[in-house]
């Protein structure tokens, strides 16, 4: 395997190594994280029935959990001056575990919203730096890079929840809290095998926000429209899947498979967008995700019984695959500072399907989850325009790196 900063020569063109072990022990980071925060959606209606609280209350605990979103560009700056980001990924998973484990114990509203306050501090702090670490193990393939990130979350968040019901049905709500010492157990695991990673970073002086946001613009304005119409579907079902299936069947447990399903679907996706993405092209890929997306969530909802299951899966694999395209393209388009120009990518993420979720909660009190899951989709399908404001030319032409 070619050394850090080594090149590979294939005809005129030269290509950077992609660097396997790097790649795949952050992708292991990002799944140890991430299933402690996909707790949250799968113990959502135990909570709601414990605090006694309707789908708008509920939706604003997970915008709660968004809000440092807002500071993503400033830890992005940050991340960008040196090698200490690499402790924000050490310390993530414990970070995250011990808030996510006390849920069950918390006494009141109040007391949820600060321990997924500190989650989100913690989630930012990780989703920041990490995929631009990725960026610069993968070389020359920064899709396939990507995705194997994404997969690391998404299929966190296909255990994640089956480990949250599982843990709740052997030791109750506020029984669960045990399980805390996995990922404070991961942290130090973690520490051992990261601290001797090889990650050159660039020793430039800070970039300031506003050139980062200059450098990203031309492609960030049409992903935010993107982000923004695809925020409504996937934040309704991330965070009201499981209550719509506990409502339809009156079982958590299927609730909790149903969510994992989906993100399993998501994890088949992600493995293929990426590498795809490189080879076809970032706007075709992510146009014609986008573009199925909306369709099998119309399915999803109207199917009856058992039919819904492969409509959800469909769903699933369209609909969380286009992230690691995204991704793809900030980093393709930032060249002086990475981090940030992340940070600026996840704050919008994450504010937009925050957003978003004390909308559909707030329509899913009114009108059902069943009648806002149709308005989702339609909203989804409102995306599709802003992929011909993305740089390129036609449908074909990416950002191709390879």
């Amino acid at each position: 395997m070619p050394s850090n900063g080594e090149q590979i020569f294939r005809g005129n063109k030269t290509e950077e190594p992609f660097q396997w072990g790097g790649v795949l022990l952050i992708s292991v980071c990002h799944f140890i994280h991430d299933v402690f925060s996909s707790f949250f959606s799968p113990l959502l209606p135990l909570l709601v029935e414990k605090l006694s609280i309707n789908l708008t209350y509920a939706g604003f605990l997970g915008t709660i959990s968004q809000l440092p979103a807002l500071l993503n560009p400033v830890i992005g700056k940050w991340a960008d001056r040196g090698n200490t980001i690499r402790w924000f990924i050490i310390l993530a998973p414990a970070l995250t575990s011990i808030p996510m484990s006390l849920l069950g114990l918390a006494p009141s509203y109040g007391a949820v919203a600060l321990l997924l306050l500190v989650v989100g501090i913690s989630t930012s702090l990780f989703h920041v730096p990490a995929p631009v670490m990725v960026a610069q193990l993968s070389g020359s393939r920064k899709g396939q890079g990507m995705s194997f990130f994404m997969i690391g979350g998404e299929f966190s968040r296909t255990v994640g929840p089956v480990a949250a019901v599982g843990a709740v049905s052997l030791w109750g709500l506020e029984g669960y809290y045990p399980v805390m010492l996995i990922g404070i157990l991961s942290s130090v695991l973690i520490y051992f095998r990261f601290k001797d990673l090889n990650i050159a970073f660039k020793k430039n002086h800070p970039v300031p926000l506003k050139k980062s946001w200059g450098e990203i613009k031309g492609v960030m304005r049409p992903l935010t429209g993107i982000l923004i119409t695809r925020g409504f579907m996937h934040g309704s079902l991330s965070t009201f899947l499981p209550i719509f299936i506990k409502q339809e069947t009156g079982s958590l447990w299927l609730a909790g498979a149903g969510l994992a399903l989906y993100e399993a679907a998501g994890v088949l996706g992600i493995f293929s967008a990426g590498p795809l993405s490189d080879r076809l092209g970032r706007r075709r890929v992510l146009g014609f995700l986008l573009t199925l997306a909306p369709f099998f969530l119309f399915l999803f909802v109207i199917l009856p019984g058992s039919y819904k299951v492969p409509a959800l899966v469909c769903t699933g694999f369209t609909l969380l695959s286009t992230t690691p395209v995204m991704l793809a393209m900030i980093q393709e388009h930032a060249k002086n500072s990475p981090s940030a120009a992340n940070g600026f990518f996840m704050m919008v993420s994450f504010i937009a399907r925050s957003a978003v979720v004390v909308l559909v909660g707030f329509c899913g009190d009114l009108v059902g989850l069943k009648t806002t899951y149709y308005i989702c989709a339609l909203l989804g399908i409102l995306g599709i325009p802003f992929l011909f404001m993305l740089p390129g030319k036609g449908m074909s032409d990416p950002s191709k790196t390879v």
